[in-house]
């Protein structure tokens, strides 16, 4: 059924329902003059008087081989009224490893208990804002967390499952018990199955993995900042992105129960994801970007443009794919890092993820459905809207590095260049470094600038690059960044808090009790002035030339050509600006170094980028000039370094 439909169909069985329960209820002259059909959930229902309850979910699995099933511990907070009229509602659902060791949200909550074990303290605001709207909220902790049994697999079967498996009970499908290890079964008797899933990074993750199963009742998933493929989240083409692997994310979150019985289970995380960066059937089980045609549910994504964290090629790649299977989609990006939008755009976001739960959950035509697909963040608090994304008329455009008048710093146009540059890797050095000085002859770079733009040049959607290099070494790690040359005010991603300062004082987001207040902090764009924006990077080993998925050693003096994946991004260089390529070895904090430092020549006649410009190449060539000016050899000022700090997907 087309997407479309599928709105088209639950709105008019929405619609005739009420009908019915108008035409049971009201006086022939009351029915007359019956109102239309709702268009906003209404907290008409009492959270203080909320049913609190949890059960345990069978997963079928048996991860921590002790001979029985695992079950998942469900924490569940739902309007009372709805059942005692005998209705039915619809769930909002976050499945998370770090309800007990991390915390949620900007100030780190926990699920905290009673004495009957009833949850107290749900994190976050959905269930304060949601249940007195008639939602159910639900909270799961994946296998090998907090109360469940099992072992974290870290995106794999046993992590999905644990979710799936709860979507499954709430359409009666699955089994649930009132207690751990009892046998008395639980029914969702007053759920009407229809779920929507919502989280961030590796909860969000789990909605992604959990919505590429193509299960039945799971309407809308809204994943914030979230990955779409576990190896990518490790590796960019064999280059390594931290020095760690998924066993040590997989020991960070672990509950003591599991961790001492899943000493197999981590074995097998460590023989699967080796540090070589090879593609092994560990990260094709991860890569939920292939299953993206069993996708039933609509997706409403959100990410930062500058998050170093889960890095945007993730969901770059999860989109184009949504796309082509033509799921029903909206997207916000912003200029943060890794950042939940609660926290960077409190107000807009609540509203639009209540209209968007009440047309995807409740069917209330609202028309959230024909509002734009995209907001973008442009400036910090600054947003523009585009009707599609990318908006239409963007195509890739091969642009193309030429040389200049002095090493390493050339010129970037539709002309093929030729000769070629030459740079030696400096682990010491990051893109900060390498557009900080990108006028000036440096021996760790080449630098390639079109002249000062006549007009607005928007970038939107993923790009690549395309190079042909000369090694001196065996091994050789490449780096790959587009900078916007100019002065602008923009979030500090690179902050700690990245882009986002949190005050002392408080508003309130749904409805509070004792134990679970609906009041936080509030947050306000961090800001930076800078002469240079990173508008997007990519990384790759040499080694991988010949395949994605395996690398081999390189052979000293002999050309390879490879192409690198630059992560997605919306973002305008405006008039008077540059934009810039940059290619380079280790981008320090950004990827692991190679065994070897070599030195590398590239051949400016084999090397391209294909970059998404709205206008496409008639763009191009109206922003700029046929003889660019020569930039100005000034150190320029950027955001600080990058950090090694992020290596847990959390938030």
């Amino acid at each position: 059924m087309p997407i479309r439909m599928r709105f088209t169909t639950w709105r008019s069985l929405a619609t005739a329902a009420i009908a019915v329960l108008l035409a049971a209820f009201l006086t022939p002259a009351a029915a007359h003059a019956a109102p239309s059909a709702p268009r906003e959930s209404r907290p008409v229902y009492s959270y203080a008087n909320a049913v609190r309850e949890a059960v345990w979910v069978d997963t079928g699995l048996d991860g921590d081989r002790d001979g029985k099933h695992d079950r998942v511990a469900v924490d569940i907070v739902r309007p009372r009224e709805p059942a005692q009229q005998g209705r039915k509602v619809p769930v909002i659902m976050d499945a998370s490893p770090y309800y007990s060791c991390c915390g949620r949200g900007n100030e780190s909550q926990l699920k905290t208990y009673d004495a009957q074990g009833h949850v107290v303290q749900m994190p976050l605001f959905y269930d304060n804002y949601f249940v007195p709207r008639g939602y159910a909220f639900v909270g799961v902790d994946l296998a090998g967390t907090n109360r469940s049994d099992g072992c974290v697999d870290v995106g794999g079967r046993s992590d999905i499952q644990s979710a799936k498996a709860v979507v499954d009970w709430l359409n009666g499908r699955a089994k649930a018990y009132t207690t751990r290890t009892g046998t008395t079964t639980a029914r969702a008797s007053w759920t009407n199955g229809r779920t929507g899933m919502i989280g961030k990074s590796w909860d969000g993750t789990i909605a992604n993995g959990v919505a590429a199963t193509g299960v039945k009742g799971l309407k809308t998933v809204v994943p914030i900042s979230a990955i779409s493929s576990w190896y990518d989240y490790y590796f960019a083409k064999g280059a390594p992105l931290y020095d760690s692997g998924p066993d040590w994310l997989s020991n960070y979150v672990d509950s003591p129960d599991a961790q001492a019985k899943c000493a197999a289970v981590q074995k097998a995380i460590v023989d699967g994801s080796p540090r070589t960066g090879e593609w092994t059937p560990f990260w094709t089980e991860r890569d939920y970007v292939k299953n993206a045609g069993k996708v039933r549910a609509s997706v409403f994504l959100t990410h930062g443009m500058q998050d170093l964290n889960v890095r945007t090629k993730h969901f770059g790649q999860w989109w184009d794919a949504l796309a082509k299977h033509g799921v029903e989609r909206k997207i916000w990006l912003s200029q943060t890092g890794h950042v939940d939008p609660f926290d960077f755009r409190r107000g807009a976001w609540v509203d639009t993820l209540h209209r968007w739960f009440d047309h995807e959950l409740l069917g209330y035509d609202n028309g959230i459905d024909r509002e734009p697909m995209a907001d973008v963040e442009r400036h910090p608090d600054q947003w523009v809207t585009s009707k599609v994304w990318p908006p239409s008329g963007t195509a890739a455009t091969t642009l193309r590095p030429g040389r200049g008048s002095q090493a390493g710093v050339g010129t970037l146009g539709l002309t093929k260049g030729h000769g070629t540059e030459t740079f030696t890797d400096d682990p010491r050095l990051s893109e900060t470094d390498w557009a900080a000085r990108i006028a000036t002859s440096t021996p760790e770079k080449a630098g390639f600038l079109t002249g000062p733009l006549t007009h607005d040049l928007r970038l939107s959607g993923s790009s690549e690059v395309t190079v042909t290099a000369t090694p001196t070494t065996r091994t050789a790690h490449l780096s790959a960044v587009l900078v916007d040359l100019g002065p602008d005010t923009v979030r500090d991603y690179a902050d700690a808090a990245e882009g986002i300062t949190t005050g002392t004082d408080r508003s309130c987001w749904g409805a509070s009790t004792a134990g679970d207040s609906a009041c936080f902090k509030n947050t306000a764009a961090k800001r930076t002035n800078v002469d240079y924006t990173v508008v997007s990077r990519g990384w790759a080993d040499l080694g991988n030339y010949a395949s994605d998925a395996k690398g081999v050693p390189l052979t000293p003096g002999k050309a390879y050509t490879i192409t690198l994946d630059l992560a997605a991004t919306d973002h305008v260089v405006p008039a008077g600006h540059r934009l810039a390529l940059i290619v380079a070895g280790t981008d320090k904090d950004l990827i692991d170094p190679p065994a070897d430092k070599p030195t590398l020549t590239l051949d400016l006649s084999r090397t391209r980028a294909s970059v998404p410009l709205v206008g496409g190449a008639p763009a191009f060539t109206r922003a700029t000039t046929d003889k660019p000016s020569a930039p100005e050899g000034r150190t320029l000022q950027g955001v600080t370094a990058p950090r090694t700090i992020h290596r847990v997907p959390l938030g």
